[in-house]
């Protein structure tokens, strides 16, 4: 009985370790969802529960011996098949081995880690696999190393943060860009680099990444360690888990102050250029038009003078007469005006002394500028010359301090200042652009209205005013401007709205110094009589041409007129001449050309030019020498008879062309 008894509880311990590794194969190869699936894991487990039965039914035989069931009743047991059902049962359970083995040749292996038993073929393609993960594990690390160690030292700044914004990583490039070391900013909230507007943008761009945006790339402004400003482009994207849920952000931040400055430049230099090519469309447009309109006043003011002198008794007509002189010489300032802006103004250059120039326009305007304005004058301490025409540059002053004086009508402060400043050639905001280097400038400032920028961006253009209508002609800048750029200079305007206006005008200083004082008007004598003298006139405008060729052969001369080129050298051919006083700008052939083609067939020629352009012609245009003889329209009687008897004196030797 003994025997029986260490049988029973052999067979039971063996049947519960072979149910627990059968249980230890089920459960995990369950988990892995792999009950259909792994064949072998499932063989495996039959050949476990088929012994753990086996021994089960062993150990139900030993506990019947046991219990000492009656003899005969045991013979009726094995009769009835107990043992027939033990040996069916093993056969079941080798037939599970061969099953086992039959696959084991082909899986080599149940769930790979864990496994059962390897053979020395299974283990070598598993030590073969193992190597090959570990090189790609190996490989995988360096190439992170790798981009850590290109993260690291990017110029770009790379930023880590949680869902919530605060700091989890920080590269090279974000400790150069803002300041902060890795230290001071880990754990930190990224709102420490924004200001209230900033951190709004970030609170909104992070709220973005939880809810599933890809990417966000916006610009903004974000501030140093050292409180200074600075603009970044930003890329901001999510970090995911395997998962796909947002644990996190990456940012990326590029410095772009430099390349914002750039496009800034650009974009004023593109504005600039675009402004000099208006303000010359608009000098062609306005110098035509005063082209035209000097005709006009020439002939309205030589048929007033026709008419004073055929009414010298007539004492109303004479007073009706000075009031269209009076109106003549209002138009004739006027288009001289545009003249100056459209750079067509004779002019006298010469040099000037600044600080002498500022006192004479301060004594002048302490008389006429009124009592509520305060009025200061602050020349420069060293000497300032400059090549250009007294009248115009005091013409300048004067136009800057009036418009000074209406921006101030409850009163201010006005000052003219002398100085001079060195340019490097990059400024954006002069009219026109110079080159880098030293100049002489004019400051005037007044504490009055000020200008809006859209206003200031148009104060040159002609007829543009501010001013009530009947209070300005839209010229004074305009002519401030010709002027300038007609000395080479430039002029630029500052102003603020409710705080002022200051003009600064930059004019090159002359290389030697100032004293050369305009010559006194010389009286005018009469004008010498023509004696017969044939002037050839050529004037495309067949009003003002009457006019020339009556005051001409008034004063004694013999005259032929001419619409246009090709008819004065028909003229020229049928009767000859001995002056030439011909416009410059005509239709076809222009009077240059004639007075070349004239100067062929007799060079010692006088030739006498007439333009409403004046000549601003020449040097600019080149279309007229310095040394030639110019009449300006409009023009006096005696203006043309004194012009065309000092042309013909200088002829032949200084005539020609």
């Amino acid at each position: 009985m003994p025997d029986q008894q260490i049988f029973l509880l052999g067979n039971l311990v063996i049947m519960v370790a072979y149910a627990a590794i059968m249980v230890a194969i089920v459960v995990p190869v369950a988990r892995a969802g792999q009950l259909r699936t792994n064949r072998l894991a499932m063989a495996t487990a039959l050949i476990f529960f088929s012994c753990a039965v086996g021994h089960g039914l062993h150990a139900a035989m030993a506990y019947q011996t046991v219990t000492q069931i009656p003899v005969a009743h045991q013979m009726h047991m094995h009769a009835a098949g107990w043992s027939w059902t033990s040996a069916l049962w093993d056969l079941c359970t080798a037939a599970a081995g061969i099953y086992y083995w039959t696959l084991r040749r082909s899986y080599g292996v149940l769930l790979g880690k864990g496994a059962i038993y390897v053979d020395p073929w299974g283990q070598r393609r598993l030590e073969e696999a193992d190597a090959r993960e570990r090189a790609a594990r190996d490989a995988a690390e360096a190439h992170r190393a790798t981009l850590a160690t290109v993260v690291e030292h990017t110029d770009d700044a790379v930023l880590g943060l949680t869902p919530d914004g605060i700091i989890t990583a920080w590269n090279g490039g974000a400790e150069r860009l803002f300041g902060y070391t890795a230290e001071e900013v880990l754990g930190q909230p990224a709102t420490i680099m924004a200001d209230e507007r900033g951190s709004g943008e970030q609170a909104d761009v992070l709220a973005r990444i939880r809810q599933g945006e890809r990417g966000i790339a916006y610009e903004a402004r974000r501030l140093r360690k050292d409180g200074t400003l600075v603009d970044v482009a930003l890329t901001v994207t999510p970090i995911q888990d395997h998962a796909g849920t947002v644990i996190g952000a990456s940012a990326v931040a590029r410095d772009i102050t430099a390349a914002k400055e750039a496009t800034e430049r650009r974009r004023a230099i593109e504005n600039r250029s675009n402004q000099a090519q208006r303000m010359e469309s608009l000098g062609k447009l306005a110098g035509g038009v005063a082209h035209d309109f000097n005709n006009i006043l020439a002939i309205i003011a030589n048929y007033t003078e026709f008419v004073a002198e055929e009414t010298a008794d007539q004492p109303r007509v004479q007073a009706d007469l000075r009031q269209v002189r009076t109106a003549v010489e209002r138009a004739t300032n006027l288009t001289r005006q545009l003249l100056t802006f459209t750079r067509a103004e004779a002019i006298q250059p010469q040099d000037v002394d600044l600080n002498a120039a500022v006192t004479e326009v301060q004594t002048m305007l302490e008389r006429t500028i009124g009592e509520h304005i305060d009025l200061l004058a602050v020349p420069s301490a060293q000497p300032l010359t400059v090549h250009a025409d007294p009248g115009q540059l005091q013409q300048v002053l004067l136009n800057l301090a009036i418009n000074a004086r209406d921006a101030m009508p409850e009163g201010g402060s006005l000052v003219l200042e002398a100085n001079s400043v060195t340019l490097d050639g990059d400024e954006v905001n002069m009219q026109p652009p110079l080159p880098a280097g030293t100049y002489a400038r004019l400051l005037v400032s007044d504490t009055g209205e000020g200008m809006s920028p859209e206003t200031a961006a148009r104060i040159f253009e002609p007829f543009y005013t501010t001013k009530p209508q009947g209070k300005g002609t839209g010229l004074g800048l305009a002519t401030v401007y010709g002027i300038v750029t007609e000395a080479a200079g430039s002029i630029n305007v500052y102003s603020e709205p409710g705080i002022g206006t200051t003009f600064r005008v930059y004019l090159p200083l002359a290389s030697t110094t100032a004293g050369n004082a305009v010559s006194p008007p010389v009286p005018r004598t009469p004008p010498p009589r023509g004696d017969g003298s044939t002037v050839l006139v050529v004037e495309d405008e067949a009003a003002l041409a009457r006019v020339v060729a009556r005051i001409l052969t008034n004063a004694g001369y013999h005259v032929l007129t001419a619409a246009e080129a090709t008819e004065a050298l028909g003229l020229y051919e049928q009767h000859g001449c001995d002056a030439l006083l011909t416009d410059v700008i005509m239709p076809g052939i222009s009077g240059r050309r004639l007075a070349d083609l004239l100067h062929e067939r007799q060079p010692d020629l006088p030739v006498l030019y007439m333009s409403g352009y004046s000549n601003g012609l020449l040097g600019t245009t080149h279309i007229l020498d310095e040394d030639i003889a110019f009449l300006e329209k409009p023009f006096t009687a005696a203006d043309l008879l004194h012009k065309l008897a000092t042309t013909c004196e200088k002829s032949p030797s200084h005539v020609r062309l």
